[in-house]
């Protein structure tokens, strides 16, 4: 039996009403959607100066070692690693905003200095540096916005995150086409710097944009800012006076004092479990593959399309091109997920997505492995769309909900870092072994083991992920203790 947060009740006493149970009925508008979509600022980013760096690969004028080749492409990963995990402590304590609008000036000083670098040490420095706000902003952005959605649209709110990514991603590939398409001859001096400096100006914008954000209102009532909460609360259209703040304050604190009782700290068996459940479930995002023509799209897909008599520039223009396309898919099939994670749920949208990830992975398999020509260009580049398109519908986004809905307000900063930097290291190790992998035994054969550990993703959700769609985070935290007090490892009914 799931027992709800006392904070849920709608009972009023003497008048007075619970804040947060305003805040999660209430009806999205404009003013939630532009917060949603600046929070997710970061993801626009992340998306953007993780990507850009494939295009300006074959460009870049330093002497690069496999290690230091690597590093260029996946060092935003580490440095995204490190960010998370120092990010959560500091927002829990200097609250959501104040993190959000320091990671977008990163953004910007990260990009500026990619853009001007004199040698390869301050390059590698500008790409680390752009991967701590990576990290950071997404350990922090989807928390944010958890804690101020609707109950009911939570889960497509949150993954706005990973739309604002693939849009990201896009626009990485839009800018290095333009670039070298209208210039070829300068992309070994100036082409490359301008693709990785462009990212500066939507940092800059968000600079400016952040620090008109509220702070988070349940972050406030934590840290006995009522003041403060009730003007946050005013931003979202919701009248309250301090009486009904300071009167669900205290139902917070009583409920979590009766949590207290049972456990010594916040960290109680149920949401060490959950911890652990979004972290696998991060690891399964990474090790399956999808940053892989992602990232490396350009610098594999090129010699598969383009002669081997073209120079380097256009065999990357059709690199470009063709994972441009599949980066457009990506955008696209990330709207379904946006639109039917709350009607279907997370664990039928994420195992669905799991099993086109295999369907597709076997089919760019074959198209590489069997055929030549024309219809190899076909077959593999339908598979990778597939691919792509499958994850994005059923995979990325519910990973950051789950992120963002799964832990209780006094730590989710921490929990939410946690598992952000767990999704990085993951990251990290897979693009940074990639090319040794792929040396070892082919692009085919690579695909192959994707599909495989999709399986063995598909496995894990059944049995571990509880449906969570609909539910707030109060109760949420209080299924996963029931899960945990059971003792089961069955497979987890919807509830």
């Amino acid at each position: 039996m799931v027992v709800h947060d006392d904070t849920r009740s709608s009972e009023q006493a003497g008048g007075r009403r619970n804040v947060l149970e305003l805040l999660d009925k209430q009806v999205p508008s404009g003013f939630i959607y532009r917060l949603t979509i600046l929070s997710c600022l970061g993801g626009l980013l992340f998306g953007f100066d993780t990507s850009n760096i494939g295009s300006a690969l074959n460009f870049v004028p330093y002497h690069l070692s496999s290690f230091f080749s690597g590093y260029l492409v996946a060092g935003a990963s580490l440095g995204a690693a490190v960010g998370a995990i120092g990010a959560g402590p500091l927002t829990d304590r200097f609250g959501r905003k104040a993190l959000l609008v320091i990671d977008a000036g990163l953004y910007a000083v990260g990009s500026i200095l990619s853009a001007v670098s004199p040698d390869l040490a301050v390059l590698l420095i500008a790409r680390t540096m752009i991967g701590l706000a990576i990290g950071a902003d997404s350990a922090i952005a989807t928390a944010y916005i958890a804690e101020f959605a609707p109950s009911e649209r939570r889960g497509s709110l949150t993954m706005l995150q990973q739309w604002m990514i693939t849009v990201g991603i896009l626009l990485a590939y839009i800018v290095a086409l333009i670039v070298l398409r209208i210039a070829p001859g300068s992309a070994g001096t100036v082409g490359w710097r301008v693709i990785l400096g462009v990212g500066a100006i939507p940092a800059l914008i968000g600079l400016v944009l952040r620090a008109e954000m509220p702070e988070s209102p349940r972050w406030l009532m934590r840290n006995e800012k009522y003041d403060a909460m009730l003007a946050a609360l005013d931003d979202f259209g919701i009248e309250a006076t301090i009486e009904d703040v300071k009167y669900t304050a205290d139902r917070v604190k009583e409920a979590a004092a009766k949590a207290e009782r049972k456990a010594r700290s916040a960290w109680t068996p149920g949401v060490k479990r959950a911890l652990v459940v979004v972290c696998l479930f991060f690891v399964f995002q990474q090790i399956t593959g999808i940053n892989v023509p992602l990232y490396y799209g350009p610098h594999l897909l090129g010699p598969l399309l383009q002669s081997s008599n073209k120079s380097l520039v256009w065999t990357t223009i059709a690199g470009v091109e063709v994972t441009a396309m599949m980066t457009v898919v990506n955008v696209a099939a990330t709207y379904f997920g946006f639109k039917y994670i709350d009607k279907i749920g997370r664990r039928r949208l994420s195992m669905g997505g799991y099993t086109g990830m295999i369907v597709f992975a076997l089919v760019a398999a074959i198209g590489l492995g069997s055929l030549h020509g024309t219809g190899r260009t076909i077959l593999v580049t339908l598979g990778l769309c597939g691919f792509i398109a499958a994850f994005a519908v059923g995979v990325g986004g519910t990973g950051w909900t789950l992120q963002g809905e799964t832990f209780p307000t006094e730590i989710r900063g921490q929990a939410a870092a946690t598992g952000a930097t767990v999704d990085w290291l993951a990251n990290f190790a897979l693009i940074e072994v990639f090319p040794t992998w792929n040396s070892a035994i082919g692009l085919d054969w690579v695909l192959v083991c994707f599909a495989a550990l999709s399986a063995l993703a598909i496995v894990f959700i059944y049995r571990y992920l509880p449906e969570t769609k609909g539910m707030t985070v109060e109760e949420i935290t209080a299924r996963y203790e029931e899960i945990q007090a059971s003792g089961s490892l069955t497979p987890v009914t919807q509830t």
